[in-house]
């Protein structure tokens, strides 16, 4: 798809962000948090977003949607249905029942870890990474070299929500990265 298909994908999700709930001081004071719950209770809203995922990853051979806990959850399965292809959830430690693949990974303040199931993914398949923020970057990064140590080809990295000001996209440079809303602040 080309870039003016893309942006004219994200172009027509603008008045999502009147579903959007924002939140002061949560989770802690001076953060703006942008609470989606609002967003997916609205049917026209929810289905303008799946449709509007979809727009811009069908035709792009996607073999798998990963979507990371929690809220990758939510959009993930969807857009893999409308993609014909697979879902994988990738998890928080111990929350998979077989032998898994982790990477661990730092935070401004602290680590934090990921686990996939080893069998998850077969060499070459090309997975999509779909979340529904994009802040620092740091988890949808580790998610991708996650992905990548099973010899997984990233197809692109996919958000709802980009928070430009925190520049979490230029940790994915080498990725096609692709967001249906922008806050600069």
């Amino acid at each position: 798809m080309s870039q003016a298909a893309s942006t004219k994908a994200s172009n027509n999700c603008e008045p999502l962000k009147k579903l959007i709930r924002e939140v002061p001081d949560f989770p802690k004071p001076g953060i703006l948090f942008y609470d989606i719950t609002t967003l997916l209770k609205d049917k026209l809203g929810l289905a303008t977003l799946i449709d509007a995922l979809a727009e811009h990853y069908i035709g792009k051979e996607v073999d798998l949607v990963l979507g990371m806990e929690a809220r990758g959850f939510i959009f993930a399965p969807a857009l893999a249905y409308r993609l014909n292809a697979g879902f994988v959830p990738v998890r928080k430690p111990g929350k998979l029942p077989a032998a898994t693949a982790k990477y661990d990974y730092a935070l401004e303040y602290g680590t934090n870890t990921l686990e996939i199931h080893k069998d998850a993914i077969q060499a070459g398949q090309r997975v999509l990474i779909l979340d529904d923020l994009l802040a620092t970057g740091g988890t949808a990064e580790a998610t991708a070299k996650l992905a990548r140590s099973l010899g997984a080809e990233i197809a692109g990295l996919g958000f709802v929500v980009e928070l430009d000001f925190l520049k979490g996209r230029d940790k994915l440079k080498q990725y096609d990265v692709f967001s249906l809303l922008h806050y600069d602040k």
